[in-house]
């Protein structure tokens, strides 16, 4: 198959080989450049560090300096690369894909690649997986771009990409795809879901093959809990829904705080924050595995357990809120298994003979996790995946549910991520008939049969539409005026004369869709657009009128 016929297949809105084998190489993409991503974290750390993000038996000289340092290479980097607005992570690719069909900047993705990585190494609270999303997005976009796609199909390989970040991260293939539908794309379509979900699957086969089959919880050990426990983790839901609402809110506060801040004075206070916490308290350093580890190792030190959660809980939200370039989402994991394993204490009593810290840890991480992005299924299916125990889904379901539901009609909680985006000004919501039009490529839907006439002339224009029929549009081009659509004006026509009116015409690429054509004529509902072969914009391809725009809409609303 061409690339021209590759791209009109892609234009349509349907699962299609072509498609999904993008998808693959979209997802190998995003996990060659997740996995070198590790693999610089992992080399590094190695030189100081006996065990990976275990920064308890760093000297506390180390432990102050290296978050200091890291933050001043980070600016430093951005400076270089001319890089003032400091927009990274998933809340950026949210906003990218709804509204710039996912391209990615690339000294953006550049900023968020040695950053996060910095940030990662010198033992900063946040996760790896905003890189990695990020990083998974812009494969996508690259591919998309290298191979001039339609936008409808670049934007589904963006999604892409994403899945395979989260997949290659948590090595949670199945979660990634639910994160990406109900979070970042915030919607379900077959066309897009089969795709998504074979780039998941290739982004986690393929750090398997280098990092192994070990998860983030995979230390943890869950027990089934008995039906007298449920009661209880109705409230432990209550408690953590009101946490992650006081979470988003900080985190918020802090950054509403800090924003008249220029980003290198901010970047050296989040470092040095970072170094005194982490002088204070290690095991709230780095990502959350040194958090993760303690809450199973000591389940019963309850008061190492409380200072560990109040310190984490302080770097991550001073990391993420002055604008350190990492994740969210693995700070949050470590916070939800501490406060599981405390609410454990409790649960203890109702069933003395078994070790539930476990099963309670887990539960905290799913609950905390749902209500605090607003992603419940993708809570729960990233428990089932972490896990692998089926004794965890009920439990699981009733502490999500109660969490989730807490936090927005209790609290009136959002997802953090939109909260970022509305902060900077980032538009991530699109019009209904936007959404729908966006998934078809203009080349689709334009009309071929068209006569094309390099004249002002309008005796010869006059012949030329006396010779088409009235489903053949007329462009004529001259240099003044440009590409413009002739035809009869049948309101002043008379018996001596055939008068002619003229539509001018905005040109627009064969990757657009139907949503930029849309754009364009939405204002007078009226016109037409003239699609033009990408590499040649002289070479016009099709017509595309405001009829078949209603048409397409009226079609799809039915």
């Amino acid at each position: 198959m061409s690339l021209d016929a590759l791209r009109r297949q892609l234009a349509k809105p349907k699962t299609s080989v072509q498609l999904c084998l993008l998808g693959v190489a979209a997802g190998l993409i995003a996990a060659i450049l997740i996995i070198l991503f590790r693999l610089t974290i992992y080399g590094v750390q190695s030189l100081f560090l006996d065990s990976h993000d275990d920064f308890t038996q760093l000297p506390e000289h180390l432990r102050v300096s290296l978050p200091v340092v890291a933050a001043f290479l980070i600016a430093l980097f951005a400076a270089m690369t001319g890089f003032k607005h400091y927009r990274l992570g998933i809340p950026f690719v949210i906003h990218r894909i709804k509204h710039h069909y996912g391209q990615m900047p690339i000294w953006n993705t550049a900023n968020q690649f040695f950053g996060g990585a910095l940030a990662l190494i010198s033992g900063f609270s946040v996760g790896r997986e905003g890189p990695s999303v990020h990083m998974g997005a812009t494969g996508a976009s690259v591919l998309s771009e290298r191979l001039h796609l339609p936008w409808n199909a670049a934007r589904t390989l963006s999604g892409c990409g994403v899945a395979a970040g989260i997949a290659a991260s948590f090595n949670t293939p199945l979660a990634a795809v639910i994160f990406v539908m109900e979070v970042v794309l915030r919607e379900y379509k077959v066309h897009i879901f089969v795709p998504i979900m074979l780039a998941a699957v290739t982004g986690a086969l393929a750090t398997q093959f280098v990092f192994g089959h070990d998860t983030e919880l995979a230390l943890i050990s869950v027990t089934p809990l008995s039906f007298w426990h449920y009661p209880y983790l109705v409230i432990c839901g209550v408690i953590l829904g009101a946490i992650a609402f006081a979470f988003n809110q900080n985190l918020m506060m802090i950054i509403r705080t800090f924003k008249p801040l220029s980003m290198f004075p901010r970047l050296m206070l989040a470092g040095l924050i970072a170094g005194l916490i982490g002088n204070l308290v290690p095991q709230a350093m780095g990502s959350g595995m040194s958090a993760i580890t303690l809450a199973v190792t000591s389940p019963e030190n309850i008061q190492l357990l409380t200072t560990i959660l109040i310190a984490k809980l302080l770097a991550t939200l001073f990391a993420i809120g002055l604008g350190i370039p990492g994740g969210l989402i693995g700070p949050v994991i470590g916070l939800g298994v501490v406060m599981g394993t405390l609410m454990s204490y409790f649960g203890q009593f109702i069933s003395p003979d078994q070790h539930i810290a476990g099963t309670y840890s887990v539960l905290g991480m799913a609950g905390l996790l749902a209500a605090t992005l607003h992603a419940p299924l993708a809570a729960l299916t990233a428990v089932m995946e972490l896990t692998a125990s089926p004794q965890i889904i009920v439990p699981a379901m009733l502490v999500i549910s109660t969490a989730y539901v807490t936090a927005l009609q209790v609290f009136g909680n959002r997802s953090i991520f939109l909260q970022q985006l509305d902060f900077q000004g980032l538009a991530y919501q699109v019009s209904p008939a936007s959404e729908v039009l966006q998934k078809v490529g203009i080349v689709e839907e334009m009309n071929e049969q068209f006569k094309l006439l390099y004249s002002d002339d309008k005796e010869q224009i006059k012949e030329s539409l006396s010779v088409v029929n009235s489903h053949t549009p007329l462009i004529v081009f001259d240099e003044q005026n440009g590409y413009r659509l002739a035809e009869y004006d049948l309101s002043l026509m008379s018996d001596d004369s055939m008068n002619i009116s003229y539509i001018p015409m905005h040109g627009l690429s064969s990757q657009a869709t139907m949503s930029d054509a849309f754009d364009l004529l939405n204002d007078k509902r009226s016109g037409a657009v003239y699609v033009f072969n990408q590499k040649d914009e002289h070479h016009v391809m099709g017509v595309v009128r405001w009829d078949q725009i209603r048409q397409i809409l009226t079609i799809r609303t039915s």
